[in-house]
């Protein structure tokens, strides 16, 4: 590990072919309502891109997020906050002592509150340790400096996230028009949370950046935590986005041996993963047979996996045909799917050719002012974060 991220601007040439994601073992294609994935000539190739390393030289960089000012803060799952401008790059200091690191857990999730350039708040999601034993997963708010050398922690907006080993930690933030954030979790591979109304695992949040629950949230009149419910029985959320124009909130998460999924999220909603008794894996991810009214997917991997990730919509005419459309960054299949999308359907499925097998896992994506594509690479050695624009 090297011990400060440097920074670097080339332009991606040669693919380079890498090993990808070790999870997920082959399985049989999806059946049903979904889509299979990377159907040939299924979507409509979009613009040749060019491709910048803006920032190497990390550790897993988790996420990556845009301020208003155009400044990039970057995690890295170890512990680590970076700030990336025209300024340089520097090491935002950030009191994270009680950062539980280990599995899939850490540093993760990141978020930029609609009011920052009032506040300066931003989120993390992270994993904490009690006594070097794995605590909870939390999301806290915290308020960045004026040069963004240095980040005050100011609260905590949800606590209890579950964690065992740190599998299945989940942990992604996205606002939603009105405000209100959300928040992905993972079922901490436990079989029991996704379907518990009590537990905050295996489910998607929905939470006032205080920490208070909206009065609309669709099981407001709960008791304790499953007041924050938004939608439940999902195995491990990695990917939130917001659609233009509509608003609408879709999820992404990884499928077990077969079937990762993109679903649309409607309030209230069961996705249909149930892993018990135990955790078996073998169970449908979306189980309509015990779940008759589980919301399906509107599109499923089948078998292979890609170890979904990241996703945002991509916006401007600079896009051509993918204006419009959900990219998802995969971690196994080491590129970013563009899957092209009619109201609430999928359409057709493409790839971004220039990211093929060339810079390994990818982890999460964002968009600039400019509609730039902001990409993290999550190898563990000598990450990345990819400025990509389409060429021209």
């Amino acid at each position: 590990m090297k011990d400060r991220a440097r920074p670097l601007i080339v332009v991606a040439a040669a693919a380079v072919l890498l090993s990808g994601c070790a999870a997920d073992a082959p399985s049989p294609p999806a059946t049903g309502g979904a889509s299979a994935a990377g159907a040939p000539g299924s979507a409509t190739d979009g613009p040749a891109l060019d491709v910048e390393v803006v920032l190497d030289g990390l550790d897993v960089a988790w996420d990556v997020a845009l301020t208003p000012e155009g400044t990039a803060l970057i995690t890295e799952r170890g512990g680590r906050l970076f700030a990336h401008d025209d300024r340089g790059t520097r090491e935002v200091e950030a009191d994270l002592g009680d950062l539980f690191v280990g599995s899939e857990a850490g540093l993760m999730g990141l978020a930029v509150s609609p009011d920052f350039a009032r506040t300066r708040e931003l989120f993390l999601c992270h994993a904490t340790q009690d006594g070097g034993q794995p605590q909870d997963v939390r999301v806290t708010r915290w308020r960045l400096s004026d040069d963004a050398a240095g980040a005050e922690r100011t609260g905590t907006v949800v606590d209890g996230l579950p964690i065992s080993s740190g599998r299945h930690s989940g942990c992604r933030l996205r606002f939603a028009p009105d405000g209100a954030l959300h928040v992905g979790t993972g079922d901490a591979a436990v079989g029991e949370h996704p379907q518990d109304p009590q537990s905050l695992g295996g489910k998607t949040l929905r939470v006032h950046p205080d920490g208070t629950v909206p009065r609309d949230n669709p099981f407001a009149d709960r008791e304790g935590d499953g007041a924050l419910v938004y939608t439940l029985g999902h195995r491990n959320v990695q990917g939130l986005a917001v659609q233009p124009g509509t608003g609408a909130l879709w999820s992404v998460e990884h499928g077990p041996d077969v079937d990762d999924e993109i679903n649309v999220l409607e309030p209230g909603g069961n996705y249909g993963w149930d892993p018990v008794p135990g955790y078996d894996e073998s169970v449908p991810m979306t189980d309509r047979e015990k779940f008759p009214d589980a919301v399906e997917a509107v599109w499923s991997s089948g078998r292979p996996t890609a170890a979904t990730s990241g996703a945002v919509f991509l916006e401007g005419e600079q896009w051509g045909a993918w204006d419009g459309a959900l990219a998802v960054a995969e971690l196994k299949n080491t590129g970013v799917g563009v899957h092209q999308v009619d109201g609430t359907r999928i359409t057709g499925t493409t790839r971004m050719a220039e990211l093929e097998d060339a810079h390994g896992r990818l982890r999460s994506l964002a968009l600039d002012a400019e509609g730039a594509l902001w990409v993290t690479t999550s190898n563990g050695d000598d990450d990345a974060v990819l400025r990509v624009t389409p060429r021209g």
